[in-house]
């Protein structure tokens, strides 16, 4: 294959996500106005209803600008060869394929990440603000971004130079030793993130004791689950939308409470939604869902790891001395259709573990409160009750409002 076919391939791979994404955001646009279903038509008074309408249809446009702002930013860089301009500017800075590395990836993310930062800004202080979501003050803002970036460079840049240096020292046997750490801080931050990242970003506090507290205790003693470690995380910081999630493996689990939530559900429907989360625990869901990350990422440096030393990957980008760096960003486009494929499998995976643990939930508590739940959860977020069923397969790890409300009522 020549480097030119390669380059077209790559190109057409990237049309053509950006096509299939217009057409799903499309479907899902024409169902906006449908009429809400009996089951939840009780969710939004006609002022709410219009207000999630507004919502839905102004991040439908914000999207389609964002959207194709990117894909054009992307063919630039292919066009003009951005990418070996950017390749050229590293190698005046060192000859070391470890920091050539870290630098090519280093300033094409800052980079990205800094064009992009007005859409955020306007997403953030517009968007939401209009719609009465956002908390967060530029200050906040500003101190994200900084963090992001420091954590980026630290975590993303370590992990990086690991995988160069392996390659650099055993070739292509490199994806063995390279899949076993990153399994190992896949499994790793499963069990500490909650204790190690969330805490750079946001306060958490034990939930106080009370009723509160002693209620939730009482039903997870009763449903076989031992659990110390609750917290409330002041999400409110940053945005008036709440939620909830289960953390952490063995000893480190943890349940984490936004305030925003205690702030909005009864008792009886913070507990359902709790065992709801329990049953994911129970169900084995995060086991799973780390188990299927490893060989996920197994399988990608495998397979990167028969094409890593080809010429080719590098010169369909213009590029015309092989490099780790090129080949990465290269093989990323290559595989982003089989990303895609897996990505549809772990959602109809997603969707099944969470009718699993929304009938634990009925099961060992009750179904309406969860029901309740669900739906001013959905309320209090402007949630679309009326989804396209091609959008919701491609899109949603979760099932719909209409969908878990049925499967919770027929228990």
């Amino acid at each position: 294959m020549k480097p030119e076919v390669l380059f077209y391939i790559i190109v057409g791979i990237v049309i053509f996500s950006y096509v299939l994404g217009r057409v799903l955001e499309y479907l899902n646009y024409t169902r906006y106005d449908q009429k809400l279903p009996d089951e939840v038509s009780d969710v939004y008074d006609q002022e709410q209803y219009q207000k999630s309408q507004n919502y839905k249809k102004v991040n439908y446009r914000f999207s389609i600008i964002t959207g194709t702002f990117s894909v054009l930013l992307i063919l630039v860089m292919f066009f003009l060869e951005g990418f070996a301009f950017v390749d050229q500017l590293v190698r005046t800075i060192t000859i070391n394929p470890v920091l050539m590395a870290i630098l090519f990836i280093g300033i094409l993310l800052f980079a990205s990440d800094v064009i992009n930062t007005p859409f955020s800004i306007y997403d953030t202080f517009v968007i939401e603000e209009k719609f009465g979501f956002n908390k967060t003050s530029v200050r906040t803002f500003i101190q994200d971004k900084v963090k992001g970036w420091l954590l980026g460079a630290v975590i993303g840049g370590g992990i990086l130079a690991t995988i160069v240096w392996l390659y650099q020292l055993t070739n292509e046997y490199f994806w063995v030793l390279a899949w076993i750490i990153i399994s190992l801080f896949s499994i790793f931050m499963t069990m500490f993130y909650s204790t190690l990242i969330v805490p750079i970003f946001n306060k958490q506090i034990p939930l106080e004791e009370g009723e509160l507290r002693g209620k939730i205790m009482a039903i997870s003693e009763e449903i076989g689950f031992k659990i110390k470690n609750i917290f409330v995380i002041d999400g409110s910081k940053r945005s008036t939308k709440a939620n909830a999630y289960f953390s952490g493996l063995g000893v480190k689990k943890r349940i984490v409470l936004f305030d925003t939530l205690i702030e909005e559900l009864s008792h009886d429907e913070i507990l359902a939604v709790l065992t709801h989360e329990i049953g994911h625990y129970k169900k084995k869901h995060t086991v799973t869902g780390t188990i299927l990350s490893v060989i996920h990422s197994g399988i990608i440096l495998y397979i990167f790891s028969l094409f890593v030393g080809n010429p080719l990957l590098s010169e369909a980008l213009g590029v015309s001395e092989t490099s780790f760096h090129i080949a990465l960003i290269t093989f990323g486009f290559l595989y982003s259709p089989i990303s895609t494929l897996l990505g549809l499998g772990m959602n109809v995976m997603s969707r099944k573990h969470e009718y699993q643990a929304d009938r634990f939930a009925g099961e060992k508590f009750k179904p309406e409160p969860l029901i309740d739940a669900l739906k001013s959860l959905s309320r209090k977020n402007l949630s679309n009750l009326t989804p396209h069923p091609v959008y919701v397969w491609f899109n949603y790890s979760h099932p719909t409002l209409l969908q878990r409300i049925r499967a919770l009522r027929s228990i």
